[in-house]
């Protein structure tokens, strides 16, 4: 399918909502432990895949707010898989010019999740293809509360005033910063919800549900087939088909 791909129209910024770890390994009479395991090829194959085809950004939903709730031996399993992956994979990413960065509370995370990821983000800081970011302890409702007390302490600084406040004013104190909003969510698992996964920034996005398709068994012809059908969607933005067609044609 890579071939059919119109790389002059590929989405800029692609989210990932990596899920169905824990139901995979369940469906195998194992821990949900090892499901985490598995999925590490999935996030080569998408990182690979989107780097090779000259994606942006990559956003991957590796961790929430909310997961801290799940057992403490999972959590404490994630996180040391976290460290050990980064490092296993910083040479992949040095190879693929892949630069490294996370959003998110990473301060939550343990010490030793926050030094790998301070290394490898480190080594990757100057490359300049796909930049990579791992949501890590990361929530929508958490970014977009966390930009509002940005905006207000600006505001009571004297650095803005409340009528200076627009949607750059907020988009630019989000997480993600100056990077592309979403133009693609992909989420496995055949749940049909976004998770408070970047709210603000998938306001517009086109959304992709694999029903029968969790995280571990993920690879690139499935990235391809997503963004496929991005090409063949027609992206209105509250417009008509007519007023897109008008412009395009211009």
């Amino acid at each position: 399918m890579k071939e059919l791909i119109d790389t002059g129209n590929l989405p800029k910024h692609i989210a990932v909502i990596m899920d169905g770890n824990g139901r995979w390994a369940q469906n195998q009479g194992a821990a949900r432990v090892f499901g985490h395991r598995n999925a590490i090829k999935a996030v080569r194959e998408v990182t690979e895949g989107c780097a090779e085809l000259g994606v942006s950004c990559l956003t991957l939903y590796a961790f929430s707010t909310e997961n801290w709730a799940r057992p403490e031996f999972e959590v404490r399993a994630l996180m040391e898989l976290l460290v050990q992956s980064i490092g296993n994979e910083l040479p992949t990413m040095m190879k693929n010019n892949v630069k490294l960065d996370t959003i998110g509370d990473t301060a939550s995370l343990p010490k030793s999740c926050q030094n790998q990821l301070g290394k490898a983000i480190e080594a990757t800081r100057n490359n300049t293809g796909l930049n990579l970011i791992l949501a890590l302890g990361y929530s929508g409702k958490w970014d977009i509360t966390q930009a509002a007390r940005k905006i207000a302490e600006d505001v009571r600084n004297g650095v803005l005033l409340p009528e200076e406040i627009n949607e750059e004013v907020v988009a630019g104190n989000l997480s993600t910063g100056s990077r592309p909003e979403v133009d693609l969510m992909l989420r496995t698992g055949g749940d049909h919800r976004i998770s408070n996964f970047l709210l603000w920034q998938l306001a517009y996005s086109e959304l992709y549900f694999y029903e029968d398709l969790f995280w571990p068994d993920f690879r690139r012809e499935h990235l391809y087939e997503a963004i496929l059908s991005y090409q063949n969607r027609e992206r209105r933005f509250g417009k008509t088909g007519e007023q897109i067609k008008a412009n395009g044609a211009k």
